[in-house]
């Protein structure tokens, strides 16, 4: 398996604005180290516990996104060093986030999930439950936050025609919700969608953030 080379690969496919998450969730710290050493310095885990034992051992510049599902009671482990949390789904989670954020002197980048997939198993926001969140107006209470943008997941799907239409769907809510409230914040500008099968379509549709894990580093020893 060549990390560096595969690494290179999709580099060298991304444009100017867009930023690569290296998934390296289940991999060794071996295989992140030599993508760290090839230059990339974003990785993304989905198991607060591996991403804490990592964090602990390997390079202090390494920028942890978190892209799992999160469960609240685990927050506050990852709260003194997590770059970016993507996926979060509920006000309750920003508020616990906050809560975490605030007993480790920081703010935290967020993303808010908003559910685009046909898939049931999929989490997020509905486009409407979204916007009822924004409209309530309670999240600019959460001072340690910083909603930084939307992410979403495409159905894992050969239909090429439906995950472009999912992203489209994604990429069109990202711009209301930004002209409607985060026009004057430069800070909300992640648009995080695209993983290995399907990270060019999210691309040519906005996407800021993608998140290529078996492409780079293989498929995944569970």
């Amino acid at each position: 398996m060549n990390i560096k080379g595969n690494l290179l690969d999709v580099l060298s496919q991304l444009p100017a604005g867009v930023k690569l998450v290296a998934v390296s969730k289940f991999h060794p710290n071996e295989a992140i180290l030599e993508a760290y050493e090839a230059g990339q310095r974003i990785f993304g885990e989905s198991k607060v516990q591996e991403m804490t034992d990592k964090q602990k051992s390997l390079p202090k510049d390494i920028e942890w996104h978190f892209i799992g599902h999160l469960q609240s009671n685990k927050i506050k482990y990852m709260a003194p060093y997590v770059s970016m949390i993507h996926g979060i789904d509920s006000y309750k989670l920003l508020c616990e986030i906050n809560k975490q954020a605030e007993s480790s002197r920081r703010v935290i980048p967020c993303l808010l999930q908003i559910h685009i997939a046909q898939e049931e198993t999929k989490f997020g926001f509905s486009f409407d439950e979204c916007r009822n969140l924004f409209a309530q107006e309670k999240w600019e209470k959460l001072t340690h936050i910083s909603i930084c943008g939307l992410m979403g997941m495409a159905t894992n799907t050969d239909n090429l025609k439906q995950i472009e239409t999912e992203f489209c769907s994604l990429s069109t809510f990202f711009k209301e919700i930004k002209h409607t409230y985060f026009a004057q914040n430069p800070d909300f500008k992640e648009l995080s969608m695209g993983m290995s099968h399907d990270y060019l379509q999210a691309i040519a549709v906005g996407s800021t953030l993608v998140r290529v894990g078996s492409k780079i580093f293989g498929e995944r020893t569970y």
